[in-house]
């Protein structure tokens, strides 16, 4: 009995388990947190980073091997993203104690890199305290908060793969980084005054003065004296003034020729933005979130603010009934506005990409001091390299759920998942906000924004974007995939890294369709009823194309309708120059160009006859069917704007007047305002807007107001959107429709579209994970010609 007893009673063999973790679980306290958790578990083993993850042995009694093997994917750090767990049993070993590994490298790399990250309240708690030993220090950061992606040069994840490389630990930051009961513990990016980086203000050659004692201070001074300044940050250099100074505004935007276009301000707190916007709560989330993008938010009225708070001038946004928001997300910028019993700084900044028109974020020292000297007074830089440019994210909320209008720096490089397996390929966009892709198995990765591939600087570096994806998530990509468009210079990139082999090219409707359908997890199973609506595309017939209706699926589309085609006098003139394309939808609509209406007088008065003979011989006139150079033309038709200085300002500018007017009291548009439908023998659908524009202008003679013409409008196309696919559902039996394109980054009509959609009984998908213009293009590319069967033949032609 005695033995019997001492059987039952006997404690278990020990087990040991091998656990591999795949993810987002490398530079985000993932090591730190298997340490403690095995301590507390009584555990014994090891765990350390490797090219596929992180990898921990574990030895103890089984229920609490069992409780490791669950709580590791449950109980992970906040940063962390845990995409699987697996484990399988090994022999017992009889280790003794738990340590962290040195990182094992060679292994081609399989995990993922955690975006830049907000800093985190402990961290703000130590940089307001005197009392601590980091207080003031601008690199601040902990295994919760900081950046990730625009320092990491290699995988797996450790400090010599970083910018951090440079600069050793200082004693007391290798205590803390050796230390289980830390929250600095295996923290890679860990700095502190004593070990860098380290900040300098530089001001221009034969300025004089020494250089000061306090870098930041200085720079907190000059601002609030009206300086424009170059401030290095976590991604690139931005351009930054006093947001409440008009002519440090009004002269920024002259040295930068920035036009019209509207800037971005950064608040001191949450306090300054409440002051200057109306904020719903899920606005104030994705401003206080740790991705910290800029958010558009609408503006208050004069009236509607309260006392005290501050007014950005009036040169920030021009004409915007919106602002776009961020808050602070480096120390350095909570430095920048001032710490508690510092001198008083600016409450408000304009934060702006650090780059000349059109080019790519700076990120490089020498660069910023050359190519931003005339824009600057100085610059507020440091020692720190940044491997990775990446501009701000820009957010919207459109119906209580927030819209990428660009995805970069808090978003990049979180993977996407993929609704069926793609080969492995490289998927290089568009030429207008360029982001490329690459793709293996379930996963695809967008790079951040590069820009608008026009200069040779931004094609530099579309191809080192592409060559740190490459190295950041070990995709060698077997097949790369390009637009349609002959003449896009990111088709001359995909030619270059195919090295010889064909390109796939997809129609561009096309793909921003596939991507609404990819990232709603649809496996193209059945087709939807895409409505891609944008300013140009390359269409099959060698048309510009814009406002079409395609039934697609990832292994082709039928054109089911489109905006009916009306000549684009002189290319990109119409584009740049709105009142053309009022002309030449007048000219196509048979209605009589008359010196009253305002798209008449705006045309310069010699050119009209000139646009009169070009448009009847249609001379150097490409026949479109766009929607964006639709919303153009009733831009200057009803006198809202007749010259685009920026991408998209005549159609921004009527949604502006179109919600201002609908804020004020809703209108639903007269009968008129209609789209004629025209079917063909064997063609699509044409939707003519004779009608609506004849509407319009007689609207516009009568002197109805602008803004409520606009929201008309609006109404109106919201209404063609729903005819047209009611029908597309009653000839096909097709349900679900995927909004696209950049025009659907318009507020007003993108919500009208979708509850009417939803009111006639249709699926509406809406683009949330990538943006619906050229930013989320790539991901639709690669989906139509990378797919990929399990035996890894591509199944697109």
């Amino acid at each position: 009995m005695t033995a019997s007893r001492e059987a039952v009673a006997a404690p278990p063999a020990a087990e040991r388990r091998r656990v591999t973790v795949r993810g987002v679980v490398q530079g985000v306290g993932f090591r730190p947190f298997v340490f403690t958790l095995a301590a507390e578990l009584g555990l014994t083993g090891q765990v350390g980073n490797t090219g596929d993850g992180v990898v921990a042995e574990v030895e103890g009694a089984p229920r609490a091997v069992a409780a490791f093997c669950r709580r590791i994917g449950t109980d992970a750090p906040p940063l962390a993203v845990v995409e699987s767990v697996a484990h399988h049993p090994l022999p017992p070993g009889g280790s003794t104690g738990f340590r962290i590994a040195a990182t094992r490298t060679g292994d081609r790399a399989r995990t993922l890199i955690a975006p830049d990250t907000a800093t985190c309240a402990a961290c703000l708690a130590e940089l307001t305290d005197p009392g601590d030993r980091r207080h003031r220090h601008p690199f601040l950061t902990c295994t919760h908060c900081g950046p990730r992606f625009t320092i990491v040069t290699a995988l797996p994840y450790d400090r010599a793969a970083t910018t951090m490389a440079a600069f050793p630990m200082c004693a007391r930051c290798a205590r803390e980084y050796a230390d289980p009961a830390d929250r600095r513990f295996h923290a890679q990016p860990i700095a502190c005054h004593d070990c860098g980086p380290r900040m300098a203000l530089r001001r221009h050659p034969g300025t004089t003065g020494a250089a000061p004692a306090d870098p930041v201070a200085a720079a907190r001074r000059m601002l609030a004296d009206g300086a424009i300044l170059a401030v290095k940050g976590l991604g690139g250099y931005h351009l930054a003034c006093d947001a409440t100074r008009e002519r440090s505004v009004r002269l920024l935007r002259e040295r930068k020729a920035r036009g019209g276009k509207p800037f971005a301000v950064m608040a001191r707190d949450l306090a300054a933005v409440e002051g200057l916007v109306h904020l719903s709560a899920a606005e104030r989330d994705l401003l206080t979130g740790g991705r910290r993008p800029i958010v558009l938010l609408r503006r208050r009225d004069a009236a509607d603010r309260p006392p005290h708070a501050p007014a950005v001038a009036d040169a920030v946004a021009p004409g915007s009934p919106d602002l776009g928001v961020m808050l602070p997300y480096t120390p350095l910028h909570h430095l920048l506005f001032g710490l508690p019993g510092d001198p008083p700084g600016p409450g408000l900044l304009v934060m702006t990409s650090g780059n000349r028109g059109g080019e790519p974020i700076v990120t490089d020292d020498a660069d910023a001091f050359a190519t931003l000297a005339p824009l600057v007074d100085g610059w507020l830089t440091h020692d720190r390299p940044i491997h990775v440019p990446c501009d701000d994210s820009v957010v919207r909320m459109i119906d209580g759920a927030p819209v990428l209008l660009r995805r970069s720096r808090g978003y990049a490089p979180d993977p996407l998942p993929l609704p069926v397996p793609v080969t492995p390929a490289l998927a290089v966009g568009g030429d207008l906000k360029n982001v490329l892709c690459l793709g293996e198995g379930r996963r695809a990765w967008l790079s951040a924004h590069i820009g608008d591939m026009d200069d040779l600087a931004t094609v530099t570096a579309f191809d080192r974007a592409a060559g740190r994806l490459a190295d950041l998530t070990g995709v060698r990509p077997r097949r790369v995939v390009a637009d349609r468009h002959p003449g896009y210079r990111s088709l001359g990139r995909a030619r270059r890294a195919a090295g010889g082999d064909d390109v796939r090219r997809v129609q561009h409707h096309h793909a921003h369709i596939a991507s609404a359908m990819a990232e709603h997890g649809l496996d193209g199973s059945r087709k939807v009823i895409g409505v891609a609506f944008d300013g140009t595309g390359y269409g099959d017939d060698g048309a510009v194309w814009g406002g079409e209706f395609l039934l697609a699926d990832y292994d082709g589309f039928h054109r089911f309708a489109h905006l009916a085609y009306v000549p684009q006098p002189g290319g990109d003139a119409a584009v740049r120059h709105p009142y053309r394309m009022a002309l030449a939808h007048l000219h196509a609509a048979g209605l009589p160009r008359d010196p009253d209406l305002p798209c008449v007088r705006a045309c310069p008065p010699g050119q009209l006859p000139l646009l009169e003979r070009q448009l009847a011989r249609g001379v150097n006139c490409a026949p479109t069917s766009s929607m964006g150079r639709l919303f153009d033309a009733v831009a200057s038709l009803t006198g809202v704007c007749h010259t685009a200085g920026y991408e998209a300002q005549a159609a921004v500018t009527l949604e502006a007047a179109a919600c201002r007017a609908e804020d004020r009291t809703p209108h639903e548009p007269p009968p008129g305002y209609t789209f004629t439908l025209r079917d063909t023998v064997a063609g699509p659908v044409a939707a003519d807007p004779a009608p609506l524009l004849a509407a319009l202008a007689a609207e516009v003679r009568a002197g109805v107001p602008a803004g409520r013409i606009a929201a008309h409008f609006h109404h109106a196309v919201a209404a063609l959107v729903g005819r047209v696919c009611a029908a597309a559902r009653d000839r096909h039996g097709l349900d679900t429709v995927a909004l696209t394109g950049g025009v659907f980054a318009n507020r007003l009509l993108s919500a009208s579209c979708a509850r009417a959609l939803r009111a006639d009984g249709f699926t509406v998908l809406r683009h949330r994970l990538v943006p619906p213009g050229d930013g989320g293009l790539a991901l639709g590319q690669l989906m139509v010609a990378a797919r990929a069967d399990p035996r890894g033949a591509t199944t697109a032609p």
